[in-house]
């Protein structure tokens, strides 16, 4: 990475099945995916060199099944029936309160 350059990181994620809730944040869990994001943007928040970021993705979508992969890519923020999982709230909240909204 060459100094003084901006980076905006895209595409990144975590699986989380609607509707599905646990106690303690478990994965696949709605919890999960809302922590995974918290985690991931402190540690962009503290680099002044990032300009922004795009999550994985804007809603879960059909693809091959495998090992790590059940019936579909499930990083959505939404659903496939469009439906909100609940990590929309806290980018809601997120993005309405970063200053200077217009460049993060």
């Amino acid at each position: 990475m060459s100094k003084n350059k901006p980076v905006l990181l895209t595409e990144y994620g975590a699986d989380a099945v609607a509707d599905i809730h646990r106690n303690v944040a478990q994965m696949f869990s709605e919890g999960y995916q809302w922590e995974y994001y918290e985690k991931i943007n402190e540690v962009l928040d503290e680099r002044n060199f990032v300009i922004g970021e795009h999550p994985w993705n804007f809603a879960d979508f059909d693809t091959i099944d495998g090992c790590m992969r059940v019936s579909g890519n499930k990083k959505g923020l939404f659903s496939r029936e469009r439906n909100p999982k609940s990590v929309v709230r806290y980018f809601k909240n997120r993005w309405n309160s970063i200053q200077n909204f217009y460049y993060k």
